[in-house]
Parts: structure tokens; C-alpha cells; sequence
């Protein structure tokens, strides 16, 4: 890590690049971004976060979503049973970002420019594993001290009624007012965890409307908002990844272009977003111990060149 990080005023670093790139800051051949600052210091600090021991998953079911958002494939699963031995071997084909999953540094490029993280261009994606989510694994998986701002219990306590199928951008302002809430100061490194209340009341959904939804080239969600002032706070704080339980993690379709947070974060900056994940249980054993800090560790898939993964993702108190 460089001695003196860089404003967000200071970017785009290589000035030939696209707005808001950090292209080069951990070197030119870095392939794990904001992940750089999961140090082992960092993660021996998390560790003290451990203190009863409770163990919670992040992950939605595989097969949680029968029509998955953006066209997506579904889960498949087939046994195949080794008769006369009673012995099964099973298969399964998925798109990785058909439940939970990271979004990996070969996902979202910038869409004018056409350029992935670091300068990488389509070609270069294509013909080498540059980028891949095995670079993460091989650095020891994402894992240091996660944070949850639960926006969603923050929302019911002061009596608003939220849509999490409507465009619902989440402004720093209330980020802000939610970690106060709760008593949670972030932490450079931390892993940022934003619960919405999306997949609580798609469970609720009827097959029609999931129907509806998957059909959607760009279904409506709630995230936070596509601003400059969501990002100076990214930014700001120092985040070494950030995942929600919304589809886009960003408010979705974009609120502006010029700031949409997929193209800087994850091609601009090399930070992990995470989409879909399961945070009710995490929301609840925060509340029950009025704290919203904890240990976490995520181990994507090992697969060279991987665009996308489940996190693989477990808290603990």
C-alpha cells in the first residue's frame, strides 16, 4: 500500500484512463485492488472481533432463485448415482451470479471506454486469466472485519414504508445516520455490508412477479445511490470490498452515468461488489448483541479467469 493514499480528487491516476481510475495504485500488474489493504495486520485486528464464537452464512441458497435477475441461467443440479456401488457424484452448472456472488474484476468495464480494471481491455480478458477472481484467492480469500449498516431496521424503526422493487437510492446522508445509530465507525480495510430488506420480501414474491422481475431487462431495485457523494465516501473510508442483499448493489437502473458505481469501483478502483447476499440472520444476531462489527471470511471458487463467484462467506461474533 502507498504511504499516502490518494484523494478522490487526485484520480484518475493514470490520466490517460478512464474517470475515476486507481489504475496502478498497488503496482501495474495488480490484479486484487482494494483487496491490497486486507494486510495481515488488518486481519489479526478482525480477529478480535471473534468473542462467543457464533457462526452465521452470508450465502443464499444456490437454487434461491428459480428466475434469476438479467437473463441469468438458474441452478441446475443432477446426481448421478454409481450403482451397484452406493456411492452418488453430482454436477452442477450455474452462472455464477445467479444467487450470492462477488462481482469479479473481469465482470463491468467501463462502457464507453471498453477498459476492465488496470488498463485491461476485451482481448485481453478473453486470451489470458488476467483479472480472475483466483488472484483473490490465491492473496488468502477476502476476510478481515466486516461492518453492517442495516438500513432496512433503521428504515422500520422511524415508520418508512420501502419498496425494495422500486429505483430507491440509499444517500450517504442516511449511511451516515445508520453507523451513528448503531455506533459502527469504519475502519480503512473494513468490509462494508448494506441490508436493504430486498431478499427478505422476495422470498415473499409470488411466481408471477419473479417472473416479471427476471424478465426485466433492467429490473427496478434498491442501492445506494449512483452519486459523486456516494463515492468520495467509498472512497473516503477505505473500504476493502462492499456487498449488499439487492441485486445491483447500486440503486438500480443508475441514477447518473457519470458516476455509476460498477464502472468505478470495480474497473476504476479493483474493489469487490457483492450482490444477493443472505444478510437476515446477520441482521439479527447484530441486533440481539447490539453490535455490527464481526469476523469475516469469504473464499471464492479457485476457477483462472473467473469473472463472478459465490462468496463462500461466513460471520462470526
Amino acid at each position: 500500500m502507498p504511504n499516502t493514499k490518494p484523494s478522490l480528487d487526485e484520480l484518475p491516476l493514470r490520466k490517460d484512463g478512464p474517470p475515476g481510475n486507481a489504475w496502478g495504485l498497488f503496482g501495474a500488474d495488480d490484479e486484487c485492488g482494494m483487496l491490497n489493504l486486507l494486510t495481515p495486520e488488518a486481519t489479526a485486528a478482525a480477529a478480535r472481533e471473534i468473542v462467543d464464537g457464533v457462526r452465521v452464512s452470508t450465502d443464499w441458497d444456490l437454487n434461491s432463485m428459480a428466475l434469476p435477475c438479467f437473463g441469468r441461467l438458474p441452478f441446475e443440479q443432477k446426481i448421478k448415482n454409481k450403482a451397484p456401488r452406493s456411492v452418488n457424484d453430482d454436477t452442477l452448472v450455474f452462472n455464477t451470479q445467479c444467487s450470492s456472488q462477488w462481482d469479479g474484476f473481469r465482470h463491468y468495464a467501463y462502457q464507453k471506454e471498453k477498459m476492465w480494471f488496470n488498463g485491461q481491455t476485451l482481448d485481453g480478458i478473453l486470451n489470458s486469466s488476467i483479472n480472475g477472481i483466483q488472484a483473490w484467492v490465491k492473496k488468502g480469500g477476502i476476510v478481515g472485519r466486516g461492518i453492517l449498516l442495516d438500513y432496512a431496521a433503521w428504515a422500520e424503526a422511524k415508520g418508512r414504508i420501502v419498496d425494495p422493487f422500486k429505483t430507491t437510492p440509499i444517500t450517504v446522508a442516511e449511511l451516515k445516520e445508520i453507523a451513528a445509530s448503531q455506533g459502527v465507525t469504519p475502519r480503512q480495510g473494513d468490509i462494508l455490508f448494506v441490508h436493504t430488506g430486498w431478499v427478505r420480501e422476495y422470498r415473499k414474491l409470488p411466481a408471477a412477479r419473479c417472473q416479471e422481475l427476471s424478465d426485466m431487462k433492467n429490473p427496478p431495485a434498491i442501492g445506494l445511490e449512483s452519486s459523486e457523494a456516494t463515492l468520495r465516501w467509498l472512497w473516503d473510508e477505505g473500504f476493502a470490498a462492499a456487498a449488499g442483499d439487492q441485486p445491483s448493489f447500486e440503486a438500480w437502473p443508475c441514477q447518473d452515468p457519470q458516476y455509476m458505481l460498477h464502472e468505478w469501483v470495480l474497473a476504476g478502483w479493483g474493489m469487490p461488489i457483492g450482490e444477493l447476499f443472505d444478510l437476515e440472520e446477520l441482521s439479527l444476531q447484530c441486533a440481539k448483541r447490539k453490535r455490527w462489527s464481526f469476523f469475516f471470511s469469504s473464499m471464492p471458487l479457485r476457477v483462472p479467469g473467473g469473472v463472478a463467484s459465490p462468496p463462500n462467506g461466513v460471520a462470526i461474533f
